[in-house]
């Protein structure tokens, strides 16, 4: 898989300049459903790469293997 950071960069500046909410506040109640699924998604995603990080991070350590044993 290919990383594109270029759209994560994106994705952060539509969310912190007003745009989402702007696009929220002006869309129908269908498109709202829409963009706050999406959150939810990114909100997921955040959760998971945390996991993720923490993993690659401590992986083959003490602090790893108590990770492991504690998510079991």
């Amino acid at each position: 898989m290919i990383l594109n950071e270029k759209y994560i960069d994106e994705l952060i500046e539509y969310l912190k300049s007003g745009n989402l909410a702007e696009d929220f506040e002006y869309s129908t109640e269908e498109r709202r459903y829409e963009i706050l699924d999406f959150l939810e998604k990114l909100m997921e995603l955040g959760e998971v790469a945390d996991e993720a990080a923490t993993k690659i991070i401590f992986k083959n350590t003490q602090l790893g293997v108590f990770f492991e044993n504690n998510q079991k």
